[in-house]
């Protein structure tokens, strides 16, 4: 033990040395451990914010955590000598490089991240990508988003064209308006016929009272009286409650003496032996 004291305190510039290493040693490991922390502190205020999308926590995690260690890890090379200035040079020029390598990818990890945070459409919703496709919102990853579509065919959007095409979201809402148009024969009552309709519009279990369902004439047509039956459902029910209407109003009509339109053309017989006749005679 003697001869280990007797050596350490004849090298000064050992002692130097190794307090120097512990040092940075010590930084190395309390960055590495705050870097953990703040990850998971992160994590817990995206968990208790209703702001964040699940999915994008994760993320927000790994950049805290990365961006920390990043600068521990420039302060330990610093200790450690080297020339961080030309390193953090080094690494600008390789983004930059990589950056235009991968432009296209990048575009879409940028549409993700906006998607992401901003969240014009989200998991589960019903939308449609204009020109583009539409289903139900499966997933919306760092590059692809995924669609479902209503034949159960999965559709992947690159993110790009998801944030640059306008999309229509069916499901944000929770109540959606339903228009849907009954023909009557030209001829029939009217009256009687808006008042059926609007019977079974009030009637249906799954129409909401507020705003009141609406029954109206649209327009006419060659042989048929065009009526629009408008009224408002839930979002999750707007499909059931068409298909079940589209089911009914003919039987309701029907039941009520109206008969369904169909074509009607008038058709004239002329009496080829009398036709000369009458033209002489300017008839």
């Amino acid at each position: 033990m003697e001869q280990f004291k007797a050596f350490w305190a004849s090298m000064p510039d050992f002692q130097d040395a190794a307090v120097h290493l512990l040092v940075t040693l010590l930084i190395l490991v309390i960055g590495w451990m705050i870097s953990n922390m703040l990850g998971r502190l992160v994590r817990r205020l995206a968990d208790h914010s209703a702001r964040i999308d699940p999915t994008v926590i994760p993320i927000l995690r790994s950049v805290t955590v990365w961006t920390v260690r990043t600068v521990v890890l420039l302060a330990v090379l610093a200790r450690l000598g080297v020339q961080t200035a030309s390193l953090v040079a080094m690494l600008g020029a390789s983004a930059l490089a990589i950056g235009l390598a991968l432009q296209g990818t990048l575009q879409n990890f940028a549409a993700g991240i906006m998607l992401l945070l901003l969240r014009p459409v989200r998991a589960g919703e019903f939308v449609s990508v204009e020109g583009k496709g539409l289903g139900t919102v499966d997933e919306i990853g760092l590059f692809m988003t995924r669609l479902v579509q209503a034949d159960g065919i999965h559709l992947l959007l690159p993110n790009s064209l998801v944030w640059g095409n306008p999309i229509v979201n069916y499901s944000r809402n929770s109540t959606r308006r339903l228009d849907m148009m009954v023909g009557v024969r030209q001829g029939d009552d009217l009256d009687a016929a808006l008042a059926t309709l609007q019977g079974l519009a009030d009637r249906h279990a799954d129409v909401l009272k507020d705003p009141a369902p609406q029954v109206m004439v649209m327009e006419y047509r060659d042989s048929a009286v065009m009526l629009n039956i408008r009224l408002w459902t839930l979002s999750d029910k707007y499909w059931d409650v068409r298909f079940d209407l589209q089911r009914q109003a003919p039987q309701v009509l029907r039941d009520a003496g109206l008969r369904s339109p169909i074509p009607l053309r008038e058709v004239r017989t002329i009496d080829e032996s009398t036709a000369p006749r009458a033209a002489a005679n300017g008839g």
